[in-house]
């Protein structure tokens, strides 16, 4: 009995903690790779290669197949494609968190729900407030509502124990939230132009893929090819095309072909089937049924894993390491003397949306949940590490330069948000540290924490 139990224990670690601590170390490394990448582009722009850098980015690239061509700046391929590849990692990791993870119940998902909420709404409250009277930096609103959770794990990571584990989740859990919010702002605010025919059209691919999902086609290459229409045609409709990447997501299957249990004896079967085929050891080619069991075997594992898993775990990598770090080599390079000195309404909404409202909204949004009992804090968390991490959050950083692309259009006010964005979010990174350092470093126990 007692072993059953500790096997559950070791189940649930498995099924819940591990998958988190995975995705927050890969988040944690990559928040250091775009502090490398962000300090690139300053000195690359400032001081080295202005020119030479701008024309790059500035370049025309054409893609063609016979007759059919589309041209775009390489800094919109990046902004308009790469970014629709982050974006449906995003919708994986929504999926699975809604399905498995920290939103699949309403106890579980409430308490980041409503900070979440909280630290969307008041920093975009704040950004009106100061912008109302600026018709040209009014719809710049959404800059300052989300939080780039790559930088502020890698934060928590090196301050230790005085960020214990269920903080990162509760903050991650406030960004996946962020995220959903983020999209559904892009899908509606800053699309223009709309081409009904290509909704529609994008609207039947989604509905193609969906009935893929339902009728349990599971290769990769029909979602493939699949997505690459879908963000065509969304690219064509005037919605912009990072939402294709979110409902591919949604269409991909979430269930594997076989379960746990049956791979388990079926892998059983074949690698004694291996054992029983030939000689084994170095040096030693296999045979025909050794070949025949290790091919059935690999085809048992891609069955047990469900599409979902494998898409993210395969991407996740290249997004943390390849794609948001080009994003920023391409987006954040600001010409320090390009900025005026005069201090401009959508300066002034952008600092004190990330570095005052974020904080306020995630702090009071958490309280008032907390004080009405519609949740709780979570085991070993105070205040004070809520209103910390909260602090952190102010780091908008990749979704606010993304944002600010999209709903910023004069040259000189898009130097001004790249550069209030930018010292916003160090100013937010440096209030939070100071917050959370000054807390006595705490051991929180994972089994307690996981039972909850």
């Amino acid at each position: 009995m007692a072993t059953k139990t500790k096997m559950t224990e070791e189940n649930l670690s498995d099924r819940i903690i591990r998958p988190i601590k995975v995705f927050m170390k890969t988040e944690q490394f990559s928040g250091l790779i775009l502090i490398f990448c962000t300090l690139s582009a300053l000195i690359l722009t400032n001081f080295i290669l202005f020119e030479t850098y701008n024309e790059f980015w500035t370049t025309n690239v054409t893609i063609r197949f016979g007759d059919f061509g589309l041209s775009k700046k390489f800094s919109l391929w990046i902004n308009d494609g790469l970014m629709a590849i982050f974006f449906f990692v995003i919708g994986l990791e929504i999926k699975r968190e809604i399905i498995t993870g920290e939103l699949n119940t309403l106890r579980k998902a409430s308490l980041p729900i409503i900070a979440a909420l909280g630290g969307m709404i008041v920093p975009a409250t704040i950004y009106i407030f100061f912008n109302f009277s600026s018709p040209e930096s009014i719809s710049g609103w959404g800059i300052p509502m989300a939080t780039d959770i790559a930088f502020t794990l890698g934060i928590l990571a090196l301050l230790g124990k005085r960020a214990p584990f269920p903080l990162k989740v509760f903050i991650t859990g406030v960004a996946i939230i962020d995220d959903i919010g983020a999209v559904i702002v892009i899908a509606i605010f800053y699309s223009s132009n709309i081409n009904w025919f290509n909704l529609i059209l994008a609207f039947v691919i989604f509905l193609i893929l969906i009935l893929f999902n339902r009728l349990n086609q599971y290769n990769p290459l029909l979602y493939l090819l699949g997505g690459i229409a879908l963000w065509f045609v969304i690219l064509q409709s005037g919605i912009h095309a990072t939402i294709a990447g979110v409902l591919l997501a949604f269409a991909v299957p979430a269930k594997n072909k076989i379960n746990a249990d049956r791979f388990v004896v079926e892998s059983q079967l074949m690698i004694e089937e291996f054992q029983s085929s030939g000689k084994c050891g170095s040096g030693v080619l296999l045979n025909q049924k050794q070949q025949n069991a290790i091919k059935a075997l690999e085809t048992a594992c891609q069955k047990v894993e469900a599409p979902l898993q494998r898409f993210e775990r395969s991407l996740h990598y290249w997004v943390a390491y390849a794609i948001i770090p080009i994003f920023i080599l391409a987006n954040a390079g600001v010409l320090l003397e390009e900025v005026p000195l005069t201090i401009h309404p959508l300066e002034l909404g952008i600092f004190f949306g990330l570095v005052i409202g974020k904080p306020l909204g995630i702090s009071v949004a958490t309280w008032i949940a907390v004080r009405l009992r519609i949740t709780s804090l979570p085991t070993g968390i105070t205040w004070q590490h809520i209103i910390g991490v909260a602090m952190l959050a102010g780091i908008g950083f990749t979704m606010a330069l993304f944002i600010g692309s999209l709903a910023i259009i004069d040259t000189v006010l898009l130097t001004m948000q790249k550069f209030t964005t930018l010292i916003a979010s160090f100013t937010a990174a440096i209030l939070g540290i100071i917050i959370l350092s000054r807390i006595e470093p705490i051991e929180i126990d994972l089994e307690e924490f996981e039972c909850q």
